[in-house]
């Protein structure tokens, strides 16, 4: 049983906690709201943070709960916003709505002046933000509150911050450093005399229900020297995670020489034959990052389950004795710093985190994920787990996910895991060799066709590469993130949602047309690494879940970095899928031709590929006009105006060569 949180109210750790503080350059008025706040905790370790997460008594449930003041202070009402359970191997963390169970997409606001193509505050709040900013640090200073140090973009390569967090919501801090990294003020101060921070970090949940009518909303204030984000919910998704990838590409876009946080993963494979390669995979939320460095799925037998038609219920079995072997090195959020060392022409990776925030809808039952089940259950030290059934002093089971008033399993599960506890991972940067490209394809056959049209494996030129990172198609079934109505019809119904450049967009507080710009800078500068699409869900009339990935993934390592023969490509039928493979071996199994090229499936045709091709020529189209502007890299408008006008992949291959 874990010991009680330390009291609220102790006097000499709040002096201690603002003795801290004072070597820490503030704004005026958050180190006033510090001063004024009747206790400040600053943990000492992780386990400190950890037992203050549990609430004063130490569990077995703790409500995290707030008294919520009506307009005009007659009604005064006890929220619940949390609930965190005490478990044997760590906390689970449960929400009593299901919309704060996963991230809402529209919930970003810009409250300062600078270049933003994203909803500013006054324009979607009615006023200025200086007000609510005030009234936020006022409630904080009635607060016992947690502060806590951490680095913006992991401990080795990261950012000084600073989080401000009502201690009954330790739990959001506790992810947070687990994410960005455990540093103390002790280890800043002898790395820096004396420090400002580069982002702050504030939490008020209460200010959900009493200023934005019950949504989630996250602020961004930002300067050239700070950027503020202010989380109004307990959902660590949109700030913890996502506002502090906002913080690095802001950073990134002011700094000298630009730079970028991908919204990636990446893996080192070593092949049964001592092959190394380094495979970058991006794609929107869904699109497989997670996957990537993920083990091959086997069925009990140690067969592979490739996919299952649709329509006759009839399964393709591969047989591959020997998979390559797995080293992560980085799972969501990966650095692209121009001062990492790299080779001419490749580009050079590192993790933007310490930690990772993994999805586990895909864990329903036992034995379908070893490696991950056994961190959950066994971890060498407790975990936060998101929106998964926990039954205080019981086991947390990752595949027992939190069941929505729908009365099915919610489909964003979480549970933050520390990058120490991963097994054979890689903590020092690497060189990109590949950087493949994952999109969520419906079903598409004869009678309903889609876009799902996409064949196993692709090669494309960089040209194509930028536009598929440009729009970012997110559809069928994206489980990390609520749509808003019109998007859910739309994907619903086997339509195209843009998530945006490099799919990390929506995290974005800058322009469009200014993170294009740097895509296609940072694309070009590394001629050497090469581009492949590849689908999960299905292809054609096959369910593939992420099998298609996986045996992408094995197919290229085994290939290397060997020069692509000509011979072995052939045009796909739609241009913007550049080439496709002329035949896929592995392990001396020949991959059917008609998952490399759909339009061969008998329950699919040529008809029907044309109309899924004509619905994503057109999607591309409507979504790409935005970005003809004058500020946009004159390669990337003559990259546009080939896709407005339908070029052939030569045309594309004209613009930026396949090098090698």
């Amino acid at each position: 049983m874990s010991a009680p949180a330390p009291s609220a109210a102790d006097p000499e750790q709040l002096g201690q906690a603002l003795a801290q503080l004072a070597a820490v350059d503030l704004p005026p008025e958050v180190r006033a709201a510090l001063e004024k706040a009747p206790s400040v905790v600053v943990p000492s370790s992780r386990e400190e943070l950890y037992r203050l997460a549990l609430g004063p008594e130490g569990g077995p449930v703790f409500d995290v709960a707030y008294d919520v003041t009506a307009a005009g202070g007659a009604t005064r009402t006890r929220v619940v916003e949390a609930t965190v359970a005490r478990c044997r191997n760590g906390v689970a963390v449960n929400y009593p709505e299901d919309y704060i169970r996963r991230r809402d997409p529209d919930c970003m606001r810009i409250a300062d002046d600078r270049p933003t193509d994203k909803p500013r505050y006054r324009d979607r709040e009615g006023g200025e933000f200086d007000q609510t900013r005030t009234e936020t640090l006022e409630w904080l200073a009635t607060q016992p509150l947690a502060v806590v140090p951490f680095k913006a973009g992991g401990l080795r390569y990261g950012y000084p911050s600073l989080a401000v967090v009502p201690q009954n919501a330790a739990f959001f801090a506790l992810a947070l450093v687990d994410l960005q990294g455990w540093v103390t003020f002790d280890e800043l101060a002898a790395e820096l005399s004396e420090w400002a921070p580069r982002s702050l970090m504030f939490v008020a949940p209460p200010f959900r229900h009493t200023h934005f009518g019950g949504r989630q909303v996250v602020v961004h204030n930002r300067s050239e020297t700070l950027h503020e984000v202010w989380a109004y919910n307990l959902y660590p998704g949109p700030s913890a995670k996502k506002g502090v990838f906002s913080v690095l590409l802001d950073i990134g876009e002011l700094e000298d020489e630009p730079w970028y946080t991908a919204h990636a993963s990446s893996v080192l494979v070593t092949t049964p034959y001592d092959n190394e390669i380094v495979i970058m995979h991006e794609g929107a939320s869904g699109g497989g990052k997670s996957e990537m460095t993920q083990d091959l799925r086997r069925m009990d037998d140690g067969r592979i389950l490739l996919g299952r038609n649709v329509n006759t219920d009839e399964p393709y079995i591969i047989t591959l004795n020997e998979s390559s072997s797995l080293r992560p090195v980085t799972d969501d959020m990966t650095l692209c710093h121009p001062a990492l060392t790299r080779d001419e022409g490749k580009l050079a990776i590192a993790d933007a985190e310490d930690g990772w925030f993994i999805r586990i809808d895909n864990l329903t039952s036992y034995g379908e994920d070893p490696k991950l089940e056994r961190i959950c259950i066994q971890p060498a030290e407790p975990l936060v787990f998101f929106n998964v059934q926990g039954v205080p002093d019981a086991t947390i089971l990752p595949w027992e996910h939190t069941i929505d008033s729908t009365g099915k399993p919610c489909p964003n599960p979480r549970v933050v895991v520390p990058r120490r506890l991963i097994p054979r991972i890689v903590n020092e940067p690497e060189q990109v060799d590949i950087r493949t490209f994952g999109v969520r394809m419906p079903a598409c056959t004869r009678e309903k066709p889609t876009y799902g049209i996409m064949g196993i494996t692709h090669i494309v030129p960089p040209s194509l590469a930028w536009v598929w990172r440009l729009i970012a198609p997110r559809g069928d079934k994206n489980p990390s993130i609520g749509e808003s109505a019109a998007e859910a019809s739309t994907i619903q119904h086997g339509g195209l949602v843009a998530e945006g450049v490099g799919s990390y967009w929506p995290f974005s507080t800058g322009t469009k047309v200014g993170a294009a710009n740097l895509l296609l800078r940072q694309i070009v500068s590394a001629p050497r690494t090469r581009y492949v699409l590849t689908p999960n869900q299905h292809i054609g009339a096959y369910h593939v879940g992420f099998a298609a990935e996986w045996l992408t993934r094995e197919y290229l390592a085994r290939r290397g970095v060997a020069r692509l023969r000509r011979d072995r490509l052939a045009p796909a039928r739609c241009s913007l899928f550049g080439y496709t493979l002329t035949e896929m071996v592995l392990d001396g199994q020949t991959i059917r031709p008609t998952l490399l090229r759909p339009e061969f499936q008998s329950h699919v045709g040529e008809a029907a590929y044309d109309e899924g091709a004509r619905i994503l020529q057109g999607f591309f189209a409507s979504e790409l006009e935005q970005f003809l502007t004058d500020e946009l890299d004159p390669l990337g408008r003559s990259i546009i105006e080939a896709v407005l006008r339908g070029a052939t992949v030569e045309g594309y291959e004209e613009l930026t060569p396949i090098l090698g």
